[in-house]
């Protein structure tokens, strides 16, 4: 799977939702240059090192950020105030894009816990 398959699967969606998560898209690969994207379980993913350290998906009433481990949101408890969110997954409207800043901090917990790909995200 590659780039090529995330841009068929955004141009799949109606807008906003097509330039928000193509927004987030940017957003996370200038954050992690050297990650490669994929799709995982069916979604638009990055993979640093081995594993999958961020993912995006479009559903009906909203979009969702997914740092594919259930304990990177519950961590980020008081940064993610005011979103809906279950274990797994950060809900956000389809025509808010998620702040720079937190997706920075969403990958920077995600890739602490990950064992393929220890390293910090540079400032910015």
């Amino acid at each position: 799977m590659s780039k090529e398959d995330i841009d068929a699967y955004l141009g799949t969606l109606d807008e906003p939702a097509r330039t928000t998560l193509t927004r987030l898209r940017d957003t996370i690969a200038a954050l992690a240059p050297e990650a490669e994207q994929c799709i995982s379980y069916g979604m638009p993913a990055f993979r640093l090192g081995g594993d999958v350290v961020a993912g995006f998906a479009a559903f009906k009433n909203h979009l969702s950020y997914l740092p594919h481990s259930g304990s990177v949101l519950a961590r980020l408890a008081k940064e993610t105030e005011g979103y809906t969110k279950t274990k797994g997954s950060l809900h956000f409207p389809v025509e808010e894009p998620l702040p720079e800043a937190l997706v920075k901090k969403l990958l920077d917990a995600r890739i602490a816990e990950s064992s393929g790909a220890q390293r910090k995200l540079p400032r910015s």
